[in-house]
């Protein structure tokens, strides 16, 4: 008798989604599904709309990355005009998207990961879950919560809302920060460097006792795509890089992406699956995310957090395979994040009031905006006409990058769970909270 195990909802990023795994009468793994609702829509949205209006249309995809679904379309009409925007408008961008990047790593961390790994992976659900943590261990509950209360503040600080964010323009900022809030902010930062110091304490020691999960299940040799500029890890701008599942490392302009990604449908799903177009589908599924931009990234952006880069492929490799390291990498990036912040907030560009150009005319043309979201990429290229109307917007966000990726690994896993059995043979740490 076939059998279906479903678990649903996964997620509501970027669109509501279940797991399905159907297993026939022979207790062989027949089909391993990742369902969501795609979000393609918003590009039909955006058709006969002023361009500028279209960075304030798409955060509502995402209520977790909406800052990079902000910035990414600004730079895509930004692009198409051929408008250049001034030095403190960009500095005040990369303060925005690490502000999201640092709150949102911690929300994963502390809020999704860390349940599992503390209470032991067969914990009742009912205390699985952050509350119980934050029960338990209220010192680093109350940590992580100023941690993503800090990041998502300063978010609202600079983006006008933390979530629906509407301080970006063609051309530039709407505004500086202000100075009092900047100091405020500054004064906050040795704080949060020692919380992320903690955190890296703590998810090692999660690496460390889980070890033998990390090494054996879910390594699944996919290609990667990531963003890099000159192989330095940056989020904000760059080409885009491709990464062989033998550690070849491809860097393309982003406005070549039509000759890196193509797309495919498969019977069972209404949402792109994407791939890399070179190899093949389904030869070139590839994988976004943290781990996909640790492995394209030759070194970090700060001193720490390449430090931390250093570590994590001394011990799994240049290239890792390793599905559980993605949490690895988020922590690395979360201490780039704080880093970056610290700088700009010292950086007297972030006040300073010429953060935007009047020099912006509408013009026909198409532009391509990429920014790297907490989840992975995103992408937008916009097409203008003379006056300025989005006749045609094509958008891959990071969800269209990962549903191959992740079925990929799904069903890896299910096998290695439903047939191979090969969780019954692994070293299980003891919990650290009951």
């Amino acid at each position: 008798m076939v059998k279906e195990i479903v678990v649903e909802p996964v997620t509501r990023l970027e669109g509501h989604g279940g797991l399905r795994i159907v297993i026939g009468d022979d207790g062989k793994v027949k089909d391993a599904q990742f369902n969501i609702t795609s979000t393609r829509f918003f590009e039909k949205f955006c058709e006969g709309r002023y361009c500028e209006h279209v960075p304030r249309i798409t955060p509502r995809i995402c209520g977790i990355c909406p800052i990079p679904h902000h910035l990414a379309p600004t730079k895509a009409v930004e692009d198409a005009w051929g408008v250049e925007i001034p030095t403190p408008a960009l500095k005040l961008r990369k303060l925005l998207i690490n502000a999201k990047q640092y709150s949102s790593h911690m929300l994963h961390f502390y809020a999704l990961a860390a349940p599992d790994f503390l209470l032991g992976p067969f914990a009742d659900p009912a205390l699985r879950n952050v509350v119980h943590v934050i029960n338990k261990m209220p010192d680093v509950g109350a940590m992580a919560l100023k941690m993503m209360d800090f990041g998502q503040k300063l978010c609202a600080e600079i983006g006008g809302k933390s979530v629906h964010p509407v301080s970006a323009i063609v051309g530039g900022m709407k505004k500086p920060m202000d100075e009092v809030a900047r100091d405020k902010f500054l004064k906050m930062v040795p704080e949060q460097v020692d919380f992320m110091k903690k955190t890296v304490d703590i998810a090692l020691k999660v690496i460390t006792d889980y070890w033998d999960v990390v090494a054996n299940v879910g390594v699944v040799p996919t290609y990667y795509l990531g963003m890099t500029k000159n192989g330095v890890h940056d989020i904000y701008e760059g080409d885009l890089r491709i990464v062989t599942p033998d550690g070849k490392k491809i860097d393309y302009d982003v406005h070549n992406y039509l000759d890196v990604i193509g797309e495919h449908i498969p019977d069972h799903s209404y949402a792109t699956h994407t791939y890399y177009k070179p190899a093949g589908y389904p030869d070139g599924i590839y994988r976004a995310n943290t781990l996909a931009m640790t492995n394209c990234a030759d070194k970090m952006a700060t001193p720490l957090a390449d430090e931390a880069l250093k570590a994590m492929k001394a011990k799994i490799g240049d290239v890792s395979h390793h599905t559980f390291a993605y949490h690895w990498a988020r922590i690395i990036e979360a201490v780039e994040a704080i880093e970056l912040i610290a700088q700009y907030l010292e950086d007297p560009d972030i006040v300073n009031p010429d953060c935007k150009t009047l020099d912006v005319e509408p013009r026909e043309g198409s532009g391509v905006g990429v920014v790297e979201a907490p989840r992975g990429i995103l992408l937008y290229n916009i097409w203008s006409d003379d006056q300025g109307i989005c006749k045609k917007l094509n958008l891959l966000v990071a969800t269209n990058h990962n549903i191959a990726g992740i079925e990929k690994t799904l069903m890896h896993v299910a096998k290695q769970v439903f047939e191979d059995k090969a969780l019954e043979g692994l070293k299980l740490p003891d919990p650290w909270i009951k």
